[in-house]
Protein backbone atom coordinates (compact mmCIF):
# COMPACT_ATOMS: atom_id res chain seq x y z
CA UNK A 1 0.00 0.00 0.00
CA UNK A 2 2.34 2.58 -1.12
CA UNK A 3 1.68 6.30 0.37
CA UNK A 4 -0.02 4.59 3.01
CA UNK A 5 2.61 6.96 5.88
CA UNK A 6 2.48 10.02 5.01
CA UNK A 7 5.73 11.47 6.20
CA UNK A 8 4.58 14.46 7.64
CA UNK A 9 2.41 12.34 9.67
CA UNK A 10 3.82 10.29 13.07
CA UNK A 11 3.14 6.65 12.81
CA UNK A 12 0.37 6.16 14.41
CA UNK A 13 -2.51 4.80 12.74
CA UNK A 14 -6.60 4.26 13.37
CA UNK A 15 -8.82 1.56 11.46
CA UNK A 16 -11.53 0.26 10.68
CA UNK A 17 -11.48 -3.52 10.72
CA UNK A 18 -12.05 -3.43 7.18
CA UNK A 19 -8.90 -1.29 6.42
CA UNK A 20 -6.88 -2.99 8.79
CA UNK A 21 -7.19 -6.58 7.81
CA UNK A 22 -6.63 -5.30 4.26
CA UNK A 23 -3.51 -3.54 5.17
CA UNK A 24 -2.12 -6.83 7.24
CA UNK A 25 -3.06 -8.71 3.97
CA UNK A 26 -1.41 -6.95 1.72
CA UNK A 27 1.45 -7.13 3.70
CA UNK A 28 1.55 -10.92 3.89
CA UNK A 29 0.54 -10.67 0.21
CA UNK A 30 3.58 -8.64 -0.76
CA UNK A 31 6.05 -11.05 1.23
CA UNK A 32 4.63 -13.74 -1.23
CA UNK A 33 1.50 -15.44 0.62
CA UNK A 34 -0.76 -17.06 -0.88
CA UNK A 35 -3.62 -14.41 -0.88
CA UNK A 36 -6.41 -16.84 0.92
CA UNK A 37 -3.84 -17.45 3.66
CA UNK A 38 -2.58 -13.40 3.57
CA UNK A 39 -6.38 -12.75 4.47
CA UNK A 40 -6.66 -16.03 6.46
CA UNK A 41 -4.25 -14.49 8.79
CA UNK A 42 -4.92 -11.02 8.53
CA UNK A 43 -8.01 -11.87 9.91
CA UNK A 44 -7.24 -14.02 12.88
CA UNK A 45 -4.70 -11.10 13.53
CA UNK A 46 -7.21 -8.17 13.60
CA UNK A 47 -9.99 -9.81 15.73
CA UNK A 48 -7.02 -10.25 18.55
CA UNK A 49 -6.59 -6.45 18.34
CA UNK A 50 -9.82 -6.10 18.08
CA UNK A 51 -10.67 -8.00 21.22
CA UNK A 52 -7.98 -6.46 22.98
CA UNK A 53 -5.37 -9.30 22.84
CA UNK A 54 -2.56 -7.24 20.93
CA UNK A 55 0.34 -9.78 22.20
CA UNK A 56 -1.30 -11.96 19.59
CA UNK A 57 -2.45 -9.42 17.12
CA UNK A 58 -0.54 -7.18 14.55
CA UNK A 59 2.34 -7.26 17.04
CA UNK A 60 3.31 -11.18 15.29
CA UNK A 61 3.89 -9.39 12.36
CA UNK A 62 7.42 -8.84 12.34
CA UNK A 63 8.04 -12.48 13.91
CA UNK A 64 5.77 -13.98 11.34
CA UNK A 65 6.95 -12.11 8.23
CA UNK A 66 10.87 -13.19 10.00
CA UNK A 67 10.19 -16.64 9.47
CA UNK A 68 8.45 -16.80 6.43
CA UNK A 69 11.94 -15.16 4.88
CA UNK A 70 13.83 -17.82 6.09
CA UNK A 71 11.68 -20.37 5.38
CA UNK A 72 10.24 -21.30 8.72
CA UNK A 73 6.97 -20.94 7.57
CA UNK A 74 5.64 -22.04 4.43
CA UNK A 75 3.25 -19.20 2.98
CA UNK A 76 2.19 -21.16 -0.43
CA UNK A 77 0.72 -23.84 2.09
CA UNK A 78 -3.02 -25.23 1.54
CA UNK A 79 -4.29 -27.30 4.33
CA UNK A 80 -5.25 -30.51 3.60
CA UNK A 81 -8.40 -32.18 5.20
CA UNK A 82 -8.71 -35.97 4.74
CA UNK A 83 -11.80 -37.70 7.34
CA UNK A 84 -9.61 -40.48 8.83
CA UNK A 85 -12.97 -41.63 10.31
CA UNK A 86 -16.65 -40.90 10.54
CA UNK A 87 -16.26 -38.94 13.70
CA UNK A 88 -12.32 -37.55 12.78
CA UNK A 89 -10.96 -35.17 10.29
CA UNK A 90 -7.20 -34.83 10.34
CA UNK A 91 -5.80 -31.48 8.77
CA UNK A 92 -2.19 -30.76 7.51
CA UNK A 93 -1.26 -27.22 7.67
CA UNK A 94 1.91 -28.30 5.88
CA UNK A 95 3.91 -26.07 8.01
CA UNK A 96 1.97 -22.57 7.28
CA UNK A 97 0.20 -20.57 8.94
CA UNK A 98 -2.22 -22.22 11.45
CA UNK A 99 -4.89 -20.23 10.32
CA UNK A 100 -5.74 -21.53 7.02
CA UNK A 101 -5.91 -24.94 8.94
CA UNK A 102 -8.23 -23.38 11.59
CA UNK A 103 -10.55 -21.98 9.14
CA UNK A 104 -11.06 -25.64 7.23
CA UNK A 105 -11.61 -26.94 10.69
CA UNK A 106 -14.11 -24.67 11.55
CA UNK A 107 -15.81 -24.73 8.21
CA UNK A 108 -15.89 -29.03 8.09
CA UNK A 109 -16.37 -30.05 11.57
CA UNK A 110 -19.69 -28.79 12.02
CA UNK A 111 -21.14 -31.02 9.86
CA UNK A 112 -19.74 -34.01 11.51
CA UNK A 113 -20.71 -33.17 14.50
CA UNK A 114 -24.24 -32.62 13.60
CA UNK A 115 -24.04 -36.31 11.82
CA UNK A 116 -21.97 -37.89 14.39
CA UNK A 117 -23.08 -35.95 17.62
CA UNK A 118 -19.61 -35.71 18.47
CA UNK A 119 -16.59 -34.86 15.83
CA UNK A 120 -12.94 -34.43 16.34
CA UNK A 121 -10.65 -32.31 14.51
CA UNK A 122 -6.83 -32.69 14.48
CA UNK A 123 -4.24 -30.35 13.16
CA UNK A 124 -0.69 -31.36 12.51
CA UNK A 125 2.42 -29.33 11.09
CA UNK A 126 1.24 -25.85 12.18
CA UNK A 127 2.27 -22.73 13.91
CA UNK A 128 0.79 -20.47 16.45
CA UNK A 129 -3.09 -20.65 17.34
CA UNK A 130 -3.52 -17.70 18.25
CA UNK A 131 -6.35 -16.31 20.44
CA UNK A 132 -8.43 -19.71 20.50
CA UNK A 133 -11.92 -17.97 21.94
CA UNK A 134 -12.02 -16.56 18.54
CA UNK A 135 -12.10 -20.10 17.08
CA UNK A 136 -14.18 -21.69 19.86
CA UNK A 137 -16.80 -19.27 19.65
CA UNK A 138 -17.07 -19.19 16.03
CA UNK A 139 -18.47 -22.90 16.40
CA UNK A 140 -21.04 -22.14 19.54
CA UNK A 141 -22.12 -19.22 17.00
CA UNK A 142 -23.30 -22.26 15.14
CA UNK A 143 -25.30 -24.15 18.02
CA UNK A 144 -22.33 -25.97 19.11
CA UNK A 145 -19.95 -26.63 22.14
CA UNK A 146 -16.61 -26.74 21.70
CA UNK A 147 -13.41 -27.80 23.58
CA UNK A 148 -9.74 -26.48 21.73
CA UNK A 149 -6.46 -27.34 23.15
CA UNK A 150 -2.79 -26.41 21.30
CA UNK A 151 0.69 -26.35 22.28
CA UNK A 152 3.30 -24.12 22.00
CA UNK A 153 7.23 -24.33 22.24
CA UNK A 154 8.22 -24.98 25.69
CA UNK A 155 8.89 -22.14 28.07
CA UNK A 156 7.40 -23.65 31.04
CA UNK A 157 9.28 -26.22 33.25
CA UNK A 158 7.30 -29.20 34.89
CA UNK A 159 6.50 -28.15 38.85
CA UNK A 160 10.07 -28.20 40.33
CA UNK A 161 11.69 -28.53 37.52
CA UNK A 162 14.48 -25.59 35.59
CA UNK A 163 14.34 -26.47 32.58
CA UNK A 164 11.46 -25.58 30.34
CA UNK A 165 9.99 -28.51 28.69
CA UNK A 166 5.86 -28.02 27.90
CA UNK A 167 4.43 -24.25 25.79
CA UNK A 168 2.00 -22.12 27.71
CA UNK A 169 -0.20 -24.40 26.11
CA UNK A 170 -3.77 -22.57 26.19
CA UNK A 171 -7.23 -23.91 26.61
CA UNK A 172 -10.25 -23.05 24.96
CA UNK A 173 -13.91 -23.50 25.69
CA UNK A 174 -17.78 -21.99 24.19
CA UNK A 175 -21.11 -23.23 24.30
CA UNK A 176 -24.11 -21.10 22.81
CA UNK A 177 -26.13 -19.14 25.53
CA UNK A 178 -29.80 -18.01 24.21
CA UNK A 179 -30.41 -14.72 23.42
CA UNK A 180 -26.98 -13.89 24.08
CA UNK A 181 -23.29 -13.98 23.32
CA UNK A 182 -21.76 -17.20 23.34
CA UNK A 183 -20.04 -18.47 26.51
CA UNK A 184 -15.91 -18.41 26.38
CA UNK A 185 -13.49 -19.62 28.34
CA UNK A 186 -9.85 -19.26 26.88
CA UNK A 187 -6.58 -19.65 29.30
CA UNK A 188 -3.11 -19.95 29.05
CA UNK A 189 -1.55 -22.55 31.60
CA UNK A 190 1.03 -20.11 32.65
CA UNK A 191 0.07 -17.46 34.89
CA UNK A 192 -0.36 -15.18 32.36
CA UNK A 193 0.07 -15.47 28.33
CA UNK A 194 3.72 -14.98 26.86
CA UNK A 195 2.29 -12.82 24.44
CA UNK A 196 2.33 -10.18 27.38
CA UNK A 197 6.00 -10.46 27.76
CA UNK A 198 6.65 -10.28 23.92
CA UNK A 199 4.69 -7.03 24.10
CA UNK A 200 6.74 -5.63 26.92
CA UNK A 201 9.77 -6.77 25.50
CA UNK A 202 8.97 -4.57 22.21
CA UNK A 203 7.75 -1.90 24.57
CA UNK A 204 11.28 -1.45 26.40
CA UNK A 205 9.20 -2.13 30.08
CA UNK A 206 9.62 -4.24 32.93
CA UNK A 207 7.32 -6.91 33.83
CA UNK A 208 5.38 -7.77 37.50
CA UNK A 209 8.01 -10.22 39.06
CA UNK A 210 5.43 -13.14 39.56
CA UNK A 211 5.31 -13.95 35.92
CA UNK A 212 8.07 -15.62 34.82
CA UNK A 213 11.62 -16.85 35.80
CA UNK A 214 14.98 -16.49 34.90
CA UNK A 215 17.40 -19.19 33.07
CA UNK A 216 18.19 -19.92 37.05
CA UNK A 217 15.00 -20.55 38.09
CA UNK A 218 14.94 -16.86 39.97
CA UNK A 219 12.13 -14.15 39.72
CA UNK A 220 12.51 -11.76 36.90
CA UNK A 221 11.11 -8.44 35.90
CA UNK A 222 13.56 -8.04 32.69
CA UNK A 223 11.13 -9.25 29.46
CA UNK A 224 14.61 -10.79 27.96
CA UNK A 225 15.83 -12.46 31.04
CA UNK A 226 12.08 -13.83 31.32
CA UNK A 227 11.96 -15.24 26.96
CA UNK A 228 14.45 -16.89 28.26
CA UNK A 229 13.97 -18.33 31.34
CA UNK A 230 10.80 -19.54 32.21
CA UNK A 231 7.10 -19.28 32.66
CA UNK A 232 5.49 -19.33 35.81
CA UNK A 233 2.55 -22.09 35.37
CA UNK A 234 -0.94 -20.97 36.51
CA UNK A 235 -2.17 -22.96 40.18
CA UNK A 236 1.82 -23.82 40.33
CA UNK A 237 1.91 -27.61 40.05
CA UNK A 238 -2.04 -28.21 38.78
CA UNK A 239 -0.83 -25.85 35.84
CA UNK A 240 2.05 -27.59 35.06
CA UNK A 241 0.27 -30.74 35.15
CA UNK A 242 -2.72 -29.52 32.71
CA UNK A 243 0.26 -28.15 30.38
CA UNK A 244 1.50 -31.77 30.25
CA UNK A 245 -2.28 -32.99 29.54
CA UNK A 246 -2.03 -30.37 26.57
CA UNK A 247 1.13 -31.75 25.10
CA UNK A 248 -0.42 -35.14 25.04
CA UNK A 249 -3.78 -33.79 23.62
CA UNK A 250 -2.36 -31.42 21.11
CA UNK A 251 0.98 -32.47 19.84
CA UNK A 252 0.55 -36.23 20.50
CA UNK A 253 -2.38 -37.02 18.99
CA UNK A 254 -1.58 -35.08 15.84
CA UNK A 255 2.01 -36.39 15.87
CA UNK A 256 3.17 -32.91 15.92
CA UNK A 257 6.37 -31.68 18.18
CA UNK A 258 6.18 -31.44 21.74
CA UNK A 259 7.10 -28.12 23.44
CA UNK A 260 10.42 -29.04 24.24
CA UNK A 261 10.78 -30.34 20.19
CA UNK A 262 9.70 -27.16 18.82
CA UNK A 263 11.88 -23.96 17.86
CA UNK A 264 10.02 -20.48 18.92
CA UNK A 265 7.83 -18.86 17.54
CA UNK A 266 9.50 -15.49 18.17
CA UNK A 267 12.32 -15.71 15.90
CA UNK A 268 13.07 -16.45 12.55
CA UNK A 269 16.03 -19.39 14.00
CA UNK A 270 15.51 -23.60 13.57
CA UNK A 271 12.89 -25.10 11.94
CA UNK A 272 9.52 -25.15 11.30
CA UNK A 273 7.82 -25.43 14.94
CA UNK A 274 5.08 -28.00 13.10
CA UNK A 275 2.57 -27.55 16.50
CA UNK A 276 -0.26 -29.57 17.01
CA UNK A 277 -3.71 -28.19 17.94
CA UNK A 278 -6.87 -30.07 18.71
CA UNK A 279 -10.60 -29.09 18.67
CA UNK A 280 -13.73 -30.90 19.87
CA UNK A 281 -16.90 -29.76 18.45
CA UNK A 282 -19.76 -31.28 20.25
CA UNK A 283 -23.68 -31.44 19.04
CA UNK A 284 -25.97 -30.66 22.26
CA UNK A 285 -28.84 -32.53 20.88
CA UNK A 286 -27.65 -35.22 20.91
CA UNK A 287 -29.26 -34.87 25.16
CA UNK A 288 -32.24 -35.32 23.02
CA UNK A 289 -33.93 -32.19 23.72
CA UNK A 290 -33.44 -28.33 22.33
CA UNK A 291 -32.72 -26.48 25.38
CA UNK A 292 -29.38 -26.61 26.67
CA UNK A 293 -29.16 -23.06 25.43
CA UNK A 294 -31.57 -22.23 27.71
CA UNK A 295 -29.89 -23.91 30.36
CA UNK A 296 -27.03 -22.24 30.26
CA UNK A 297 -28.54 -18.81 30.24
CA UNK A 298 -29.71 -19.68 33.76
CA UNK A 299 -26.51 -20.22 34.34
CA UNK A 300 -25.45 -17.37 32.94
CA UNK A 301 -27.98 -15.36 34.73
CA UNK A 302 -26.95 -16.49 38.23
CA UNK A 303 -23.40 -15.89 37.98
CA UNK A 304 -24.08 -12.36 36.55
CA UNK A 305 -26.62 -11.77 39.10
CA UNK A 306 -23.98 -11.92 41.73
CA UNK A 307 -22.78 -8.59 42.42
CA UNK A 308 -18.79 -8.01 41.03
CA UNK A 309 -19.36 -11.54 39.41
CA UNK A 310 -19.08 -12.03 35.33
CA UNK A 311 -19.18 -14.26 32.79
CA UNK A 312 -15.92 -15.57 31.17
CA UNK A 313 -15.26 -13.64 28.17
CA UNK A 314 -17.59 -10.69 27.98
CA UNK A 315 -15.11 -8.61 28.58
CA UNK A 316 -13.59 -9.62 25.44
CA UNK A 317 -16.74 -9.65 23.38
CA UNK A 318 -17.43 -6.41 24.83
CA UNK A 319 -14.32 -4.62 23.90
CA UNK A 320 -14.73 -6.31 20.06
CA UNK A 321 -17.48 -4.91 19.43
CA UNK A 322 -16.45 -1.41 20.48
CA UNK A 323 -13.88 -1.94 18.29
CA UNK A 324 -16.08 -3.03 15.02
CA UNK A 325 -17.75 0.54 16.07
CA UNK A 326 -14.43 2.54 16.54
CA UNK A 327 -12.20 0.62 15.24
CA UNK A 328 -8.32 -0.21 16.35
CA UNK A 329 -5.34 1.97 16.63
CA UNK A 330 -1.94 0.24 15.66
CA UNK A 331 0.51 1.76 18.12
CA UNK A 332 3.23 3.44 17.02
CA UNK A 333 6.18 1.06 17.94
CA UNK A 334 5.10 -1.69 16.31
CA UNK A 335 3.64 0.72 13.27
CA UNK A 336 7.41 1.44 12.35
CA UNK A 337 8.39 -2.04 12.47
CA UNK A 338 5.75 -2.83 10.16
CA UNK A 339 6.21 -0.06 7.74
CA UNK A 340 9.77 -1.22 7.93
CA UNK A 341 8.20 -4.83 5.95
Amino acid sequence: MAGFYPPQVKPVMKFSIEQAEEFVSSIFENNGVLPDNARSVARALVAAEAAGQGGHGVRRIPAYIGQLRVGKIDGKARPVATQMRPAVLSVDAGHGYAYPAIDLVVEKLPDIARSQGIALGLIGRSHHAGVMALTVERFAEQGLVAFMVANAPASMAPWGGIKPLYGTNPIAFAAPVDDADPLVIDLALSKVARGKIMAARQKGVEIPNDWALDASGQPTTDPNEAINGTMVPAGEAKGAALALMVEVMAAGLTGGHFGFQASSLLDDTGTAPSLGHTIIAIDPLIAGDDVFAKRLALMASEIEGQENARLPGRRSQGIRKQSLENGIVIEDDILAQIKAL
